[in-house]
C-alpha cells in the first residue's frame, strides 16, 4: 500500500492547534511564513513518499547485516540517507552560524512525522544525529562546535548515544566504562555499551558517538558520570575522517521489529575521546539529548500510527463482507459496517490528538527560546518541561494500541505478513520502551514535572483546557456543547488527581508511585482531548461560514465528539486508579504472586 504524507493534517495542526504563528512575535525566525511551512512541508512529503516509505518493507524483511565484523545497512537505506542529508533535512532547526537553517524545531518535528512514517527504522539514524547535534551545541567546546557541528548538520556524519551497559539499563548509577586521560589532553575510554542505535552502518562517512563513562577518581554513583565524544575516524586537521578509532560493533541485535536499523553491541577498546562539558556532570549533559530523543520518539508514535491508520483505511474500502447498513450493496465493503468505521475515526482521533501534543510540545520549546519577554519564555519552558513526558509516553502508547487496532481491522489478514499490517505493530512496540521507559515517563512527570513552579505548570494547564471547555459549552454551536462537557469534567478530575499527588508524595511516596503511570494516562487523554476540541471549536467556524470541505470540517468536528464520547468520558473514573494507593501492592509477596 503507498503512503501519502499528511501534510494538509500536519499543517492544520501546526497553524490552528499549536499556534505557530505565535513564532513572529519574538523575531527570532524572520523568514518564516506560512508559504515557507507549506514548501518545507510539501518537500519533506515528496522525500517520505518517493524516497523513504518504498523501502520501508525491505528494511523489515532484509534488516540490516552484521558481515566480517562491519554493520551493512538495508537494502536501499545508504543511498536513501544519503538523498536525505543531500537534500538538506538534517539541518532544518540547527544553528545557522554551523550550517542549519534556523527553522522552528515545531516544523522540523512535523517533517520527521512524515520520515518515521515513512520509515521508522531509517527515520532513528538522523533522529540519534539530532540529539547529538543539541548536547554537543549546548555543552561542547567551540573547538569540538566547529569540528563537529557542520558535518552533523550536514548529514555527512552521524551521531549516536552510548548510555546502557549490560549491568545498567535505566539505572546510570551502574556504569561502569572508564576514561583515562592520555596527558593530552584527551581520554582512553573503555567499556561496553548495548542497545546503541545506528552505532555502526556504512551510510555516513564517521559516526560520532557520546559516550557516558568514569574519570578514574570519579565519585560512585550518577553523580561521577561524564560525557565523552568519541569519533569513529579521529578527524584530521583539515577536519576530514582520519584513522579509525580503537571502537567497534561487536554484533547488532535480532529484534521484534524496526529491522532496518542496527542495535549494535559497541566495544570501546582504549578508544581516543574528548570530555564533553565539566567532569562528573555527564548525565546532566546527556539529557540534553535525551529530552530531545524523548519528544522525537513521541512523534514516532504518532508517525506509526499514521502509517497504520492508511493501512487499515486502505483495507477496508478495499475488502468487503456482508451487508452494511450504510451501503445497499452487497456484499459490502467493511469500512460501511459502524463498528469498522467507528474504529477508524477512534484511531484517527487519537493520532490528530498526539499530532496536536506533541507539536504544540515541541512549539513550546521554541518559544522558550525565543518569546518577546522573559515571563513569556518561562512560561514556555515549564509548559514544554510539563508536556514532554506525557507526550513521549502517552503517543507512544497510542501508537501501539492505534497499529494493534489496524491489524485488527484486517482481520485474518493482519496477523500474516504478507499485507505489512503486523510490521507497524511490531516497529511500534519498542517506542514505549527506549529513551527512558514509560513508566519512568510518568515518575518524571509526577516526581519532577508536577511539581515545576510550586505545581504552577500543571495549574496553568488545566486552567487553559478549562477555558476551552468553557468556551465550547458557551458556543452558538451546539455540536460543541457535549465534548466541551466531557472536557470540563476530565479537567475537574485532573485538578483532584494533582491535588491528590502532591499531597501524598510528600509524606507517602509510595502511593504517589503507584499512581504515576494512571496519572500520565489521564494527564494524556485530558490533553489530548484539549488538542481536539480546539480543532473542533475551527471546524465549527468553517462549517458555519460556508467553507469548502464540508465534509472535512464536518468529520473533524465528528472526531472531537467520538474522542469526548469513548475516551474524555472515561477519565472521571480514572481518578480511582491514579488514587487508590500502595497498600495493595505492599501486600502482595513474592510468594503470594507465584501462588
Amino acid at each position: 500500500m503507498a503512503f501519502a504524507a499528511p501534510v494538509s493534517s500536519l499543517q492544520f495542526a501546526l497553524v490552528h492547534i499549536a499556534g505557530v504563528e505565535q513564532l513572529k512575535a519574538g523575531g527570532a525566525f524572520p523568514d518564516f511564513d506560512l508559504d515557507l511551512l507549506s514548501a518545507v512541508l510539501e518537500g519533506g512529503a515528496a522525500l517520505a513518499d518517493g524516497v523513504l516509505a518504498p523501502i520501508n518493507r525491505a528494511g523489515d524483511k532484509v534488516g540490516a547485516k552484521f558481515e566480517n565484523g562491519k554493520v551493512v545497512c538495508a537494502p536501499g537505506f545508504a543511498d536513501a540517507y544519503r538523498q536525505f542529508a543531500e537534500g538538506g533535512w538534517n539541518g532544518l532547526a540547527a544553528a545557522p552560524e554551523y550550517g542549519g537553517q534556523g527553522l522552528p524545531k515545531a516544523l522540523e518535528l512535523a517533517v520527521f512525522e512524515m520520515v518515521h512514517a515513512a520509515n521508522m527504522a531509517l527515520g532513528l539514524c538522523p533522529l540519534l544525529t539530532q540529539g547529538a547535534i543539541e548536547a554537543i551545541f549546548e555543552h561542547g567546546t567551540a573547538e569540538q562546535k566547529a569540528l563537529y557541528l557542520p558535518p552533523m548538520i550536514a548529514g555527512r556524519w552521524t551521531g549516536a548515544m552510548n548510555l546502557t551497559e549490560p549491568q545498567s539499563g535505566s539505572d546510570l548509577s551502574l556504569v561502569r566504562s572508564q576514561a583515562v586521560p592520555d596527558g593530552n589532553g584527551a581520554y582512553k575510554i573503555t567499556g561496553q555499551k548495548i542497545y546503541i542505535t545506528w552505532g555502526d552502518h556504512d551510510a555516513a562517512e564517521n559516526i560520532v558517538h557520546l559516550v557516558l563513562a568514569r574519570l578514574p577518581d570519579a565519585p560512585a554513583g550518577v553523580k561521577g558520570i561524564s560525557l565523552f565524544l568519541a569519533p569513529k575516524y579521529l578527524p584530521t586537521e583539515d577536519g576530514k575522517p582520519g584513522v579509525a578509532n580503537t571502537l567497534r560493533a561487536g554484533g547488532i541485535e535480532h529484534k521484534l521489529g524496526i529491522h532496518g536499523s542496527p542495535t549494535c553491541t559497541m566495544l570501546f577498546e582504549e578508544a581516543t575521546g574528548w570530555l564533553v562539558g565539566e567532569p562528573n556532570n555527564g548525565l546532566a549533559h546527556m539529557f540534553t539529548m535525551m529530552n530531545a530523543a524523548r519528544l522525537s520518539v513521541g512523534v514516532q508514535g504518532v508517525a506509526i500510527a499514521e502509517r497504520a491508520y492508511q493501512q487499515a483505511l486502505s483495507y477496508a474500502l478495499e475488502r468487503r463482507q456482508g451487508r452494511t447498513v450504510f451501503s445497499l450493496e452487497a456484499p459490502g465493503l467493511i469500512f460501511d459496517h459502524p463498528d469498522v468505521r467507528r474504529s477508524l475515526m477512534l484511531m484517527k482521533a487519537r493520532i490528530e490528538a498526539a499530532r496536536g501534543l506533541c507539536l504544540t510540545t515541541a512549539l513550546n520549546a521554541d518559544l522558550a527560546r525565543t518569546a518577546e519577554t522573559p515571563e513569556a519564555r518561562e512560561a514556555a519552558r515549564l509548559r514544554q518541561e510539563l508536556l514532554v513526558p506525557i507526550a513521549k509516553a502517552w503517543s507512544t502508547d497510542m501508537g501501539v494500541e492505534v497499529a494493534s487496532m489496524g491489524v485488527q481491522i484486517h482481520g485474518g489478514m493482519g496477523f500474516v505478513e504478507e499485507t505489512g499490517a503486523a510490521q507497524h505493530y511490531r516497529d511500534a512496540r519498542i517506542a514505549p520502551i527506549y529513551e527512558g521507559t514509560n513508566g519512568i515517563q510518568a515518575i518524571d512527570l509526577m516526581g519532577r514535572k508536577l511539581g515545576l513552579a510550586g505545581g504552577e505548570a500543571a495549574r496553568t494547564l488545566i486552567a487553559d483546557i478549562h477555558q476551552t471547555a468553557e468556551e465550547m459549552t458557551a458556543s452558538a454551536d451546539e455540536w460543541l456543547h457535549g465534548p466541551g462537557r466531557r472536557l470540563a469534567a476530565a479537567a475537574k478530575t485532573a485538578t483532584e488527581a494533582s491535588a491528590w499527588l502532591i499531597e501524598r508524595k510528600g509524606h507517602a511516596q509510595p502511593d504517589a508511585l503507584a499512581g504515576a503511570t494512571a496519572y500520565l494516562k489521564l494527564m494524556g487523554d485530558l490533553a489530548g482531548g484539549w488538542m481536539l476540541c480546539k480543532g473542533a471549536q475551527i471546524a465549527s467556524e468553517r462549517l458555519a461560514s460556508g467553507a469548502e470541505g464540508r465534509d472535512v470540517w464536518r468529520t473533524r468536528l465528528g472526531l472531537a465528539r467520538l474522542y469526548g464520547e469513548q475516551v474524555l468520558a472515561t477519565v472521571p473514573g480514572q481518578g480511582p486508579a491514579v488514587m487508590m494507593g500502595a497498600l495493595d501492592l505492599a501486600a502482595a509477596t513474592p510468594d503470594a504472586m507465584r501462588a
